[in-house]
């Protein structure tokens, strides 16, 4: 594939400083696929052969141990994921399945690690990008360990409620009992807490989220700019 077929990502964070030979170099070997629902793409504990980046769909990062599952991060378009593995040339640590019909660029490994030892401007791009990630991962690990489950849950509803443009109503994006794995908690739990919102102005019906107090939503929910 020319390298004209990734110009969808040309313009990025990560490779806009690139460039436009080290962007060639990249991409040599790289190709687009398209995954049905469900599906899984990359399993942990496998070699980490491609940097992934989310072109349309959404993806569920998520691990198992001791026949136990729990879901790590919901990612949408244009996100990328196994960077870290990408770059250590490591083991992945998490596996990765479409959650929704999804299209995926696919770069190899070696290609990302050869133009980060030449491409300066790319090498500060893939150190920004770690640092977000591993911001975003102190964030979450704040979130889980000084937050209750119910003030996880109020916090959750309010970023969807910021994220689809401070909507009062609106969809889960994901199935509550992939919900339930992300904050930590067991669907009983989950269901409960729904209920103990209810005072807190939260209603739910199926996949729908309506706020009817956002005032008092906020006030229970406390977020906070170094945790949200």
């Amino acid at each position: 594939m020319t390298t004209a077929r990734f110009e969808s990502i040309r313009e990025l964070p990560l490779f806009g400083e690139m460039t436009d030979e080290a962007f060639d170099t990249l991409t040599r070997g790289a190709f687009v696929q398209n995954f049905p629902p469900n599906m899984v793409m990359i399993t942990e504990g496998e070699a980490a052969d491609f940097l992934h980046i989310v072109q349309s769909g959404c993806v569920e990062l998520f691990s198992t141990w001791s026949n136990r599952e729990t879901s790590v991060t919901t990612l949408y378009e244009n996100s990328t994921f196994i960077l870290a593995a990408t770059m250590k040339d490591r083991l992945n640590l998490m596996s990765a399945r479409t959650l929704q019909k999804s299209r995926i660029i696919m770069i190899p490994s070696e290609n990302v690690r050869s133009v980060f030892a030449n491409d300066p401007k790319f090498a500060l791009a893939i150190v920004d990008e770690l640092s977000r990630c591993y911001r975003a991962t102190i964030r979450n690990m704040k979130n889980l360990k000084l937050r209750t489950s119910i003030e996880r849950l109020a916090n959750y509803i309010l970023k969807q409620h910021h994220r689809q443009g401070d909507a009062l109503a609106y969809q889960l994006p994901i199935e509550k009992r992939r919900l339930a794995s992300y904050l930590g908690m067991t669907p009983e739990n989950l269901s409960r807490a729904f209920n103990n919102l209810k005072p807190h102005g939260v209603m739910v019906d199926g996949q729908t989220i309506t706020i009817t107090d956002l005032a008092t939503l906020t006030a229970f929910a406390k977020p906070d700019i170094l945790i949200d």
